[in-house]
């Protein structure tokens, strides 16, 4: 996962997954204008195996997370970047600065499956379990990216077992994709969101308190 070289900034033409905009308008009698994206809506899974008591989640390499580490060491580099230009990266970063915890996801790019589908779908693609839709409970859905895309996640709660597991998950490599499934205990999740030390998503985070709130209370008392 962490074997990234030959990098390389290089113009953004077009995209299969993002489409820069500017609205203008007027607000209050000011005329004004704002930059965004449009970009596909996306579900997201919290997995908790309740054979050996722990989460599932995603370790992946993000670009966009590992350019903003290179920014953050190396002011310059976006600054002197012709729109025309192709750039390698000289010295780059070690690969691991850009390697982030998520959970269970992806985009709704299949308009004849349901959100619960596409979820399903995920889990046994990313992760290597197959679960029936009707095991899936939703647990809200909220707009991410509000000042860039304002997209809508959906996010979902699934319960599996050891058994239920049928492949080694990891995601389809013929997209590009290269993800590694981590479980963290549940004794050690609270801990885990909170150490900023660790990469994770905003979702991780949520996703373990609301556990915390409305299904650790109900599990058998060791």
């Amino acid at each position: 996962m962490e074997a990234i070289e030959e990098l390389a900034i290089t113009p953004c033409t077009s995209s299969l997954y993002l489409r820069p905009y500017r609205l203008r308008y007027r607000q209050n009698g000011t005329k004004k204008f704002w930059d965004f994206m449009r970009t596909h809506d996306s579900v997201s899974i919290l997995i908790f195996n309740t054979s050996r008591q722990c989460f599932v989640v995603v370790k992946q390499f993000r670009p966009a997370v590992y350019m903003c580490e290179v920014e953050k060491h190396r002011p310059q580099i976006f600054q002197n970047q012709d729109k025309e230009s192709f750039s390698p990266l000289e010295d780059p970063l070690p690969a691991a600065v850009g390697v982030t915890y998520e959970l269970c996801a992806g985009i709704v790019d299949k308009p004849d499956l349901s959100l619960e589908e596409i979820a399903c779908g995920e889990v046994l693609e990313e992760c290597g379990y197959r679960v029936p839709v009707t095991d899936l409970k939703r647990i809200t859905s909220y707009r991410s990216g509000v000042g860039v895309t304002g997209s809508r996640q959906t996010l979902f709660y699934v319960e599996v077992t050891d058994q239920m597991r049928t492949g080694e998950g990891g995601g389809q490599p013929e997209e590009g994709e290269l993800i590694e499934v981590v479980e963290i205990p549940l004794e050690d999740s609270m801990k885990f969101a909170y150490d900023e030390t660790i990469p994770k998503t905003m979702g991780v985070i949520f996703s373990f308190m609301w556990f915390q709130n409305n299904i650790a209370p109900k599990l058998p008392k060791k």
